[in-house]
């Protein structure tokens, strides 16, 4: 039976529609067999789709993916096979959930400001006990009928320079990363082509990662197309950096992407799991 990674879902402790135990077992029935719960800025679901995970068979990788600030710009970047209890990364996701917190309260004021009530209420009982994330805005906007997309919501109020963004300035790339390799983990930059950065800015933002202790980055991801896993794949080989995959799986509502549903890393690029102990 061959082996299948994703490396990079989200479950509804951060912006997730399935729960953990729901995720777990749709990866099963996906044909993955070693799976990360890479939710953001928490590692609040590990415990319970550790649970699943020891019932269906499935190896389950502890993550998480990190907000992260370089150059005054946002990064995420996802640990892998991290130890949940470090107590640097264990007081760094407390402190994430408030500054979450504090930037929701402020989306919703500006949201109330174009005539666009109960947003605060709305998003704080999607996410219960997860982490607040613009996405949970996304989806009170297209359930108010606001927008018809839940891109739509970020382009036309929740983006960068739009209506209703809050810029926030997230943990130093460096210690997010420091974070992530002191508890044991590997540090992977996510999604790299979806900061739309130039090529001579993604070569500084690699060179930073690379110093900084990070390790490896998606070449592959449920968005790929086989274009962008070559430009990708480019930069994991001259940076020496591992390459990962994974779907970046939120809501099975998306028919575009799926639990497992990869497209085989190149053979040339070194893969991120064999670097997990």
């Amino acid at each position: 039976m061959p082996e299948i990674y994703d490396l990079h879902c989200h479950s509804t402790a951060s912006d997730g529609a399935l729960t953990p135990t729901e995720l777990v077992r749709r990866a099963h029935e996906q044909g993955v067999t070693s799976l990360a719960l890479t939710d953001h800025d928490t590692v609040a679901g590990l415990s319970e789709a550790q649970t699943a995970a020891a019932a269906t068979g499935i190896k389950l990788i502890p993550g998480i993916e990190l907000s992260s600030s370089w150059q005054n710009k946002c990064f995420h970047i996802v640990g892998l096979n991290i130890n949940p209890a470090y107590p640097p990364l264990t007081e760094a996701t407390r402190n994430l959930q408030i500054m979450r917190i504090e930037r929701a309260e402020k989306i919703a004021y500006k949201l109330e400001k174009k005539r666009i009530p109960g947003a605060l209420e709305a998003v704080k009982k999607a996410a219960g006990e997860g982490m607040i994330t613009r996405s949970h805005f996304a989806d009170f906007l297209l359930s108010q009928f606001h927008v018809s997309t839940q891109q739509e919501a970020f382009d036309r109020y929740l983006g960068a320079g739009k209506a209703a963004f809050v810029p926030t300035t997230w943990s130093d790339l460096e210690l997010a990363v420091s974070w992530i390799t002191g508890s044991g983990g590997v540090a992977v930059l996510a999604h790299p082509l979806r900061y739309k950065l130039t090529a001579s800015w993604m070569k500084r933002l690699l060179a930073a990662f690379k110093e900084a202790g990070g390790v490896g980055i998606e070449v592959v991801t449920g968005r790929h197309n086989s274009d962008e896993i070559k430009t990708v794949a480019d930069y994991a080989t001259r940076f020496e950096l591992a390459g990962s995959v994974g779907s970046d799986f939120h809501n099975p509502s998306n028919q575009w992407v799926e639990l497992g549903r990869l497209t085989p890393l190149p053979a040339n690029i070194k893969p991120v799991w064999e670097l997990l102990s």
